[in-house]
């Protein structure tokens, strides 16, 4: 085959003439003005659900941070604090140390933690803790009473302390089952508001493919005006191009990032309700489950403080948007002014 011939057989069935006989029925005017359209809708659909999709792991990050993590982080931190409590006073009246000057002061001051920690949380949660503060309120005055003010009556003092471990334990009205489902309650609103739903995962699919026919149209625009035109690259159609590729790529691959992270947090609050709600048989697990659930949601501050970074993405894809459906639009609609519109 002789290299004449080759060219000839490229030039009849090369991509370029395959597109062009495929736009020869149209008025070249009456096909840049249905290329205009075309781009402007799919700009503008494409940067809709690039910048409503992307605000919503946005939202999602910002809510696991203000809300939900801490909300699970403190009902997990109130729970062992009373669970300890319960423990270092039943290990005072086991060693006969209650009535030494100066003991109880642990298990005070881990009632105090478990008060603070239900006060904190109040603002970061739309459950109802009256019933768990009321709880919480009456075994403090229980146990205080039996450790305290019943010293020689040693009667009165084991009836306080009955009261104050079925206060603590009774089910299903005791004050660990209510903290149990609460502590359901709030993870499920944290994996809620963690996970990705099918109304974001379809704004997502829908970007793409707008922007996928966005960079096609924009293809196609070039073309037909470098082909029928003589035209070289119009520089506004090649800037939306490149803007068009780096937004299906940079939102997306920073929002999957920021989602990993969601998954992260959310694998670590579940194992943070976990621990909290384990049996402890020996006197040192529930200080040991709470130094590990300080450590964990130390962790989950530190992973949720590293998604800050996400809102500049957001603002470079609110910029790039508004660029991708401008920039279409001048760069066509000069072109059609200056070779039709004005000839009318």
């Amino acid at each position: 085959m002789t290299t004449g011939h080759a060219a000839a057989i490229w030039h009849t069935h090369s991509p370029a003439a395959f597109w062009r006989g495929h736009l020869r029925t149209w008025r070249t005017r009456r096909l840049l003005e249905v290329h205009l359209l075309v781009l402007t809708v799919c700009a503008a659909v494409a940067a809709s659900a690039l910048l409503i999709s992307y605000r919503q792991t946005q939202q999602a990050a910002q809510t696991l941070a203000s809300r939900e993590a801490p909300a699970v982080q403190g009902l997990a931190a109130t729970r062992l604090a009373v669970l300890r409590a319960d423990r270092e006073a039943q290990s005072l009246v086991q060693q006969r140390l209650a009535d030494v000057a100066g003991s109880g002061e642990t298990y005070r001051a881990q009632l105090s933690a478990a008060d603070q920690g239900l006060s904190r949380i109040a603002d970061r949660t739309d459950q109802d803790l009256g019933t768990v503060n009321g709880l919480l309120a009456s075994y403090s005055n229980s146990i205080t009473l039996g450790m305290t003010t019943y010293r020689d009556q040693q009667l009165m003092r084991q009836q306080k302390l009955a009261e104050a471990r079925s206060l603590l334990t009774r089910d299903p009205v005791g004050l660990t089952s209510r903290l149990d489902q609460l502590q359901r309650n709030q993870l499920q609103h944290a994996e809620a508001a963690a996970t990705m739903g099918w109304v974001q995962r379809s704004g997502w699919w829908i970007a793409e493919l707008a922007l996928a026919a966005l960079a096609l149209t924009l293809l196609s625009a070039l073309f037909v005006l470098r082909d029928r035109c003589g035209r070289d690259w119009n520089p506004y159609l090649l800037a939306a191009f490149v803007l068009t590729v780096l937004l299906a790529i940079v939102p997306l691959l920073t929002a999957s990032s920021a989602q990993d992270d969601l998954d992260g947090v959310r694998a670590d609050l579940q194992q943070i309700t976990d621990i909290s709600r384990q049996p402890y048989s020996s006197g040192a697990e529930p200080a040991q489950a709470q130094r590990t659930v300080t450590e964990k949601s130390e962790e989950v501050r530190r992973e949720l403080a590293d998604g800050a970074w996400t809102g500049r993405v957001y603002q470079g894809t609110l910029i790039g948007g508004l660029l991708v459906v401008v920039l279409p639009a001048v760069g066509l609609g000069l072109r059609l002014d200056n070779d039709y519109w004005r000839r009318r």
